[in-house]
This record gives C-alpha cells, structure tokens and sequence, in this order.
C-alpha cells in the first residue's frame, strides 16, 4: 500500500538527515513531501557549511497531517530550532501524536516535540547535547542508536541513519498505534 510520508524542514538541516530517510521512503514506493515554512528550496548544512538546496514540496500552512501516514524530522542546529518557534509547525506535530501516526525524529529534530509537549514518559535518544532539554520536558532519554516508543523513532546522529531508517519505515508499515500520545 502506498503511504504519504510528511519531512518537516527548513532552511539548516543536517543534508543526510533529511536525504537518507526521503531516499529510504521512497525505496518502499512510498510519497515523501518536503514540507516547509516557505515555499521554494530550503538549504541544507553539511560537514559545518551550507550545502545542497532542496525543493520544497508543500507549505506547512497547506500542509494537513490527514494527507500523511507518518512524519520525519530532520536534524541539524538550525532547522528544530526554526521550526520550533512557529506555532503552526508546533501545532502540525502535534497533529500526528493526536492521529496516533508514527513520528521518527534524528539528531537535533526531538527539539520541537518538546514544545508539542509530546515527550512525558516517552523513551527517546537524540544528539547528546539535547538529552537535558527533552528529560526536562520528562522524556526518558538513552544513549543508543535508535529507540522506539510505540510509533515514535528517535536517533542520535548522521551515524545511526541505517538503524533510524529501517525501524522508522518498520512502524509506518505498522500504521496507527493506538498508543502513541500526547
């Protein structure tokens, strides 16, 4: 069956954050949108340098979590920051843990589902220097190379994209968990 899989980005994402999880979607015949702030391209950051612009495939403010079977959200210091300041890309995440729909987030993405405020009791990992801010937000975090807490994926880093990738396509395959929540 052919799923719609959501990549929340904008501009300063991790490049093979964003590239290897859209290229491993679409592998399984499966849509994967770039969904964005703005529409056009957004740049990626690689190896401490902007690099690669990607297109934009829709623009979060037409964007409906309805539309998509799961959501990917890339790394990067700049993009989960950026996101998170905007309440409709806080909003449209949240969207997908009141669906129950899967949710894989790498390296610096767990950022923005702290202020989704989606993380009490969940287990999760995620780049080292935001283990505080997602136990703040009562998270409990592990060091390990993926982790899945009923439809949520989590990863630490660039690393970890082949474990992140398959357990992230192993849950969209599963669909809806009934107990991914708020």
């Amino acid at each position: 069956m052919k799923k719609n899989i959501a990549i929340l980005a904008t501009n300063g994402f991790e490049e093979s954050e964003l590239a290897s999880p859209k290229a491993y979607l679409e592998e399984q015949g499966w849509n994967a949108d770039i969904v964005s702030l703005k529409s056009g391209t957004i740049k990626s950051w690689k190896d401490g340098n902007w690099s690669t612009e990607y297109n934009v495939d829709v623009v979060l403010d037409q964007a409906n979590e309805a539309d998509y079977d799961a959501l990917v959200l890339p790394g990067g210091v700049i993009n989960p920051d950026l996101l998170r300041r905007e309440e409709a890309a806080v909003n449209f995440v949240r969207s997908f843990f009141e669906s129950k729909k899967p949710v894989a987030a790498i390296c610096h993405g767990p950022q923005i589902l702290v202020d989704a405020d989606v993380l009490d009791g969940r287990k999760v990992t995620s780049f080292f220097s935001v283990k505080n801010d997602l136990i703040n937000a009562g998270a409990q975090w592990e060091d390990s190379e993926v982790v899945v807490d009923h439809g949520l994926v989590t990863s630490r880093n660039p690393n970890d994209l082949p474990a992140f990738n398959k357990k992230m396509v192993e849950e969209i395959k599963e669909g809806i968990h009934e107990r991914q929540r708020v």
